[in-house]
């Protein structure tokens, strides 16, 4: 009897919690269920098994499509906007920015989003994945040629939402500098510069922390939105830190309410096009440890100064 190994399943689990991420929307749940597939497999007879990553992608996503039930659920009562737990990269390597740029910008999760349960995962396997289609029905307990109809589906929503353009780095920290500096200080004039006519403003806070509740369109109301921010609330960041968010240029920042804060700005033709803002806690805990530890301690330690705001 040969068992499945702990060294055996590290080598896929990268793949594997990227493809549970991709189903499932959020970094917590792809590493349940990426642990729950290591359960199954460790001690196992694996001996009949020619290919382990494919049957540990099986696993994983029958696994995401029972814990999707749960989650759509979710997101139809969700409040306002919902956007997927960011994936943060600490480093400037291109190579890096382009893979999260293409396979887990915000723009594609959203659109993946839009599929059904079945859509995306036929999609995520064989267009992502590389999942012979034979192996996709197996997956799947469909027939070859309704997987291949799924995929195909998925695909024409998903085109739409492929990065068109390679954004030139130092451009996009330059934009998302101005953007942060112009939208803490409520600067109309600086904001307008560098918005995109019909940018949108997608704001996360899950009716735990204030945030706009609808999407914002057009660059003339996300100034004024912004503006207006700025006389309210009025006060800068405890800390910031420059960061890639699912391969857009952006920043981490504590807040002055002792809270983390993802934002992130998308680029076309030197314009910001789309603006992600993250703001709900439950998405940002797994980017704690990226905050220096003394200031998180003093966090919390003044939580009864700096509560939980309602939303807007």
């Amino acid at each position: 009897m040969s068992q499945g190994s702990a060294t055996d399943f590290e080598a896929h689990r990268p793949a594997l919690k990227g493809l549970a991420y991709r189903m499932l929307g959020t970094v917590s749940d792809a590493e349940d269920v990426v642990q729950e597939a290591y359960l199954r497999w460790h001690g196992m007879d694996i001996g009949g098994i020619d290919n382990p990553g494919a049957y540990l992608s099986t696993v994983v996503s029958r696994l995401c499509l029972d814990r999707w039930k749960e989650a759509r659920h979710q997101r139809e009562t969700y409040v306002g906007p919902w956007l997927p737990e960011p994936v943060v990269l600490e480093t400037n390597d291109p190579a890096s920015i382009h893979d999260l740029a293409h396979d887990v910008s915000f723009a594609l999760m959203l659109a993946l989003e839009r599929l059904s349960p079945l859509e995306r995962a036929a999609f995520l396997l064989h267009d992502v994945f590389d999942m012979d289609f034979r192996d996709v029905a197996k997956t799947l307990d469909r027939s070859e040629s309704a997987c291949r109809q799924l995929a195909k589906r998925a695909r024409h929503h998903v085109q739409s939402a492929r990065p068109r353009f390679e954004a030139d780095p130092d451009q996009g920290e330059r934009l998302a500098e101005a953007f942060f500096s112009a939208s803490r200080s409520g600067d109309t004039q600086t904001l307008l510069t560098v918005l995109s006519e019909h940018v949108v403003l997608h704001a996360d806070g899950g009716g735990i922390r204030s945030a706009a509740l609808r999407l914002i369109h057009g660059a003339d109301r996300i100034s004024r939105f912004f503006a207006g921010v700025a006389r309210k609330k009025g006060q800068p960041p405890r800390w910031s830190r420059r960061v890639i968010i699912n391969g857009l240029p952006g920043f981490l920042t504590l807040e002055a309410d002792g809270m983390l804060q993802v934002t992130s700005v998308a680029l076309h033709d030197g314009r910001i096009t789309d603006i992600y803002v993250i703001r709900n806690p439950n998405k940002l805990d797994h980017l704690a440890h990226l905050v220096p530890e003394s200031l998180m301690n003093a966090s919390k330690s003044d939580n009864g100064r700096f509560p939980h705001e309602s939303p807007e």
